[in-house]
C-alpha cells in the first residue's frame, strides 16, 4: 500500500465486510488509491448510501464508515 497524503492518524473502517485501518482524512478518491483500485471500474457505497464519481474527490472517509466497493468486470 502507499502512504498517506493525509494526515498522520489512522482509523478503522469496514471495506467488503473486512475491518480495515486506513489513514485518516482520505477523501473516497483518495482511498481507491491507497487501496490500489483502479477509480474507472468500481461504484462506491458508504455508509449505505451510493456516492456519484463527481462527490470522490470531496467525500472524506471518517471512522467507522462502512464502504462496499463493487468492481466492473468485462466480458463476454
Amino acid at each position: 500500500m502507499s502512504s498517506s497524503p493525509a494526515g498522520t492518524g489512522s482509523i478503522q473502517i469496514v471495506v467488503n465486510g473486512q475491518p480495515r485501518t486506513a489513514p485518516e482524512d482520505l477523501t473516497l478518491l483518495d482511498l481507491l488509491t491507497w487501496l490500489e483500485v483502479d477509480p474507472a471500474r468500481v461504484a462506491v457505497e458508504l455508509n449505505r448510501a451510493i456516492v456519484g464519481k463527481g462527490e470522490w474527490a470531496s467525500t472524506v472517509v471518517r471512522a467507522a464508515s462502512t464502504l462496499e466497493i463493487v468492481q466492473f468486470v468485462g466480458g463476454g
